[in-house]
């Protein structure tokens, strides 16, 4: 690990994104429309669930053995995962397929194995739902927090990640960091509305 992680306010939830690369890579999945926070807790969430109504961990394999319903349920279960627990359940099950038929259920393969900094990022945004900007902050979050990412990281990830800017998740090593990143994502999206 090189640096802290806080991407979820619940100490077991950032423990569990240490271990388990599949429930990062869902985490990043789910962050949008959402708080950062609760996209990354919610892995961890759905794991609690797995082992009570199926005595299962999470997986990419595990997840992706369950059923339409199954998965709609384990989502939309009190607090649901997601604003949009149905099309999110779907998402992470394209996604958990993917990682089975590709990546021989390891999702840490997928940036373990690739050759490149680019060919992280091709692979990336070759993911249902991880569009570049999403791929590039994952790279970061990779490189930054995880000590993961290929060489070259920086520049296929800029700007996310630049060294001297606390901008995106991959930035999120603190309370106060995660607060740095609300308060650049509100100037972002006022500026945004201001030239609109």
């Amino acid at each position: 690990m090189k640096g802290d992680i806080y991407l979820s306010p619940e100490p077991a939830a950032n423990a569990f994104l240490k271990e388990n690369p599949f429930g990062l890579l869902m985490g990043m999945l789910l962050d949008q429309q959402i708080p950062m926070e609760r996209a990354f807790s919610a892995p961890y969430l759905l794991n609690a669930r797995l082992k009570t109504h199926f005595d299962k961990v999470l997986s990419a394999a595990n997840l992706a053995s369950l059923g339409e319903d199954q998965m709609t349920a384990l989502f939309s279960e009190k607090p649901a995962l997601h604003r949009f627990p149905k099309a999110m359940a779907a998402k992470c099950h394209l996604l958990a397929e993917r990682v089975v038929t590709d990546y021989h259920n390891d999702a840490a393969a997928l940036w373990e194995g690739a050759d490149s900094a680019e060919a992280l990022l091709s692979a990336l945004e070759s993911l249902n739902g991880f569009g570049t900007d999403k791929s590039k902050i994952f790279i970061a979050l990779l490189g930054k927090r995880f000590n993961a990412a290929p060489v070259g990281w920086e520049r296929v990830s800029d700007p996310f990640g630049r060294a001297d800017e606390v901008r995106s998740v991959a930035d999120a090593s603190s309370p106060e960091a995660l607060e740095e990143i609300r308060l650049f994502k509100a100037k972002m999206k006022a500026m945004t509305k201001a030239s609109s």
